[in-house]
């Protein structure tokens, strides 16, 4: 059989990687731009999709993740009073990982593996070709060619207002297993540790009334820093943010995927986790047909849509329903809500319910 993955960045390679592990011819176009050059990029990793993910696509050492311990959350309107706390016993909850790291572990593996055949795309001619190739499936990854704007134009769309600030902070040595997430007046920040003197930040600031220079981030990053002695912090990037919901995962051969289908607020850090719950899916029905000796046809990807669509569209709702209620207590001045979360955070069969729905999505 042979498979076209279009794009290039860690959904596509892990896809890639997970398809050439089967046997499967796997074709994999990309254009000059590579999507990981920014190395203040970092994603966080559940436990169930880790252990997924080592043995399902590549068994990439542990040493370039790092462990998670507690989640803890606060809100500024309790001036440094913990809101929520997030912890399982002695276990892990997540990992996080850099960006470039996870894409040069993968882009080793699977650089020379026989099945693997990487190619530059030229041109649009190249899209318009694609049917005279004869690929059995064809699984584009790029939100932003052709094909995409061709077929995968429908979607349920939301904007934010939102900008994300993203960078990483060099700090004095510290004991770095506690993520800090902080509900700001301006938007929640997250303090995710990378090693004991590394911790990634993802800033969500509203801009819809204000706009923000490079230095009054850096500014309220230093003012929201929960314990760290700070000696550096890297160069910002920003992306504007946007909830999205594809109507249609696929068109004949071709299936959107990645963040074609979905896009979701990152305050709970689930982007990538549920890319990771899609690739599981996909790779499932796929290995049913091999198993089975059923031909590897089209039908793989309405079996994908009917089983993934329902799912990541309730969770994607779900994470956006967090956004919203924090968002309308960002607007009131009494801290009437904060002591309600305080309470619910008490309740342990509901903060067990909420790490397993964040470590397995919908499918525990």
């Amino acid at each position: 059989m042979n498979i076209c993955i279009i794009g290039d960045g860690l959904t596509s390679l892990s896809l890639a990687k997970n398809l050439i592990n089967k046997k499967i011819n796997v074709y994999y176009y990309h254009k000059n731009k590579i999507e990981n050059s920014s190395s203040n990029r970092t994603i966080g990793i559940s436990k169930n999709n880790l252990e997924f993910f080592r043995k399902e696509i590549c068994k990439i050492p542990k040493k370039i993740f790092w462990e998670i311990k507690k989640i803890e959350i606060y809100s500024e309107k309790l001036e440094g009073e913990n809101l929520l706390r997030f912890e399982k016993d002695k276990d892990n909850l997540f990992y996080m990982v850099k960006n470039d790291n996870l894409y040069s572990s993968l882009m080793k593996a699977i650089s020379k593996d026989k099945y693997f055949k990487k190619k530059l795309i030229t041109g649009v001619s190249f899209y318009k070709n694609l049917e005279k190739k004869k690929y059995d499936l064809i699984i584009n990854c790029d939100p932003n060619n052709f094909l995409s704007t061709k077929f995968f134009t429908k979607k349920i769309d939301k904007n934010y207002d939102n900008t994300a600030y993203t960078t990483i902070l060099k700090h004095k040595k510290i004991k770095n297993d506690i993520a800090t997430q902080i509900f700001t007046k301006d938007g929640p920040i997250a303090f995710l540790p990378i090693s004991n003197t590394e911790t990634s930040i993802v800033y969500s600031l509203d801009v819809k009334n204000r706009k923000y220079n490079d230095n009054e981030v850096l500014d309220l990053i230093s003012k929201n820093n929960p314990k760290y002695q700070i000696q550096k912090i890297l160069k910002l990037n920003s992306f504007k943010l946007n909830l999205s919901n594809l109507r249609n995962y696929h068109h004949q051969n071709i299936l959107a995927f990645g963040d074609l289908l979905h896009r979701i607020h990152p305050l709970a850090g689930q982007g990538f986790n549920m890319t990771i719950r899609d690739i599981k899916i996909l790779s499932e029905i796929i290995q049913k047909k091999i198993d089975l000796g059923m031909q590897l046809d089209s039908s793989i990807l309405h079996d994908f849509e009917e089983e993934a669509k329902n799912k990541n569209f309730l969770f994607s709702s779900s994470v956006d329903f967090i956004y919203e209620i924090f968002n309308f207590d960002k607007q009131k001045k009494n801290k009437s809500f904060n002591n309600i979360l305080k309470t619910v955070g008490k309740n342990t069969r509901l903060t067990n319910y909420f790490i397993k729905l964040a470590d397995k999505g919908l499918n525990f």
